[in-house]
């Protein structure tokens, strides 16, 4: 028998300290990967806009823009927060009270805004952002599909003529009237709204195709000179100042534009931004 001892067993007891390495968790990794993540889109999207022409921006910018706009009314304001929005009447044709261009205040004067050169004299001879702001060409204006097919512009002697014209599926004015249709109304605002680029004087022309047959009394001259008539009380209702607008004529079937002399393309109404004497 060996000998016994009364000793009490000695017991090693490991403690584990938790707390102090709370820098190896895994928050970090979450914020990293946002960061990396952030990084890639940035970079993704500087290339984009490097390896895409301006034509393929202003289509994927369309592609994402709404069809539908949601007011047809800018609040009028100036200033970030003064009502200006992605609506306002530099992005849109239309024929609200936000008439900030029309009537701008004294701070968007002072921003040298309202179409005036060092001189204080209108840039009357450089019409390249008004046919651009007509054709659609600005990344500040949207014309719709539908107005763009009824227009073609040119730069002449006699300055920038604006041509309107019917087509196949659809005439500026009902047949053998000067009553507009809803797109003749529709041009007649653009126009009148782009007018502010400049300060020109204006004219308009009014243009109509062959009749079929030989009449004892050939309407073409009435109809023509009405409708350029109509166009010019348009452009007036819209807000172009009535000095501006210079002289109305009526061609009658006089100047056609096609071969044919009775297609619906000789139906015109052309406006003429006039260059200086």
């Amino acid at each position: 028998m060996g000998a016994q001892t009364n000793a009490a067993p000695i017991i090693i007891k490991k403690k584990r300290v938790s707390g102090g390495d709370g820098h190896h968790g895994g928050a970090w990794k979450v914020a990293y990967a946002d960061f990396v993540t952030a990084m890639m889109a940035f970079f993704m999207l500087m290339w984009l806009l490097n390896a895409t022409t301006e034509t393929q921006r202003k289509g994927l910018a369309d592609y994402f823009s709404p069809a539908i706009p949601i007011s047809p009314d800018s609040g009028g304001g100036d200033g970030a927060f003064g009502g200006n929005s992605v609506f306002s009447e530099e992005t849109l044709v239309m024929d609200g009270k936000g008439a900030t261009a029309r009537f701008p205040t004294d701070a968007r004067k002072a921003r040298g805004t309202t179409g005036l050169d060092a001189d204080g004299k209108g840039a009357k001879q450089d019409f390249s952002t008004l046919e651009a702001q007509l054709l659609g060409r600005t990344g500040e204006s949207v014309v719709s599909d539908k107005l763009l097919k009824h227009i073609v512009t040119r730069v002449t002697d006699q300055g920038l003529i604006v041509e309107l014209f019917d087509t196949e599926d659809q005439p500026l004015f009902e047949s053998g009237t000067n009553k507009p249709t809803p797109v003749m109304r529709a041009l007649a605002l653009l126009i009148a709204r782009a007018s502010d680029l400049v300060t020109n004087p204006i004219a308009v022309e009014g243009h109509v195709s062959a009749s079929p047959v030989v009449l004892a009394h050939d309407p073409a001259w009435d109809v023509s000179t009405s409708r350029a008539q109509s166009m010019r009380q348009m452009l007036q209702d819209k807000g172009v100042s009535p000095p501006r607008l210079d002289r109305v004529t009526g061609h009658a079937d006089r100047k056609l534009h096609s071969d044919d002399p009775m297609a619906p393309r000789n139906n015109r109404i052309e406006v003429i931004f006039l260059r200086d004497p």
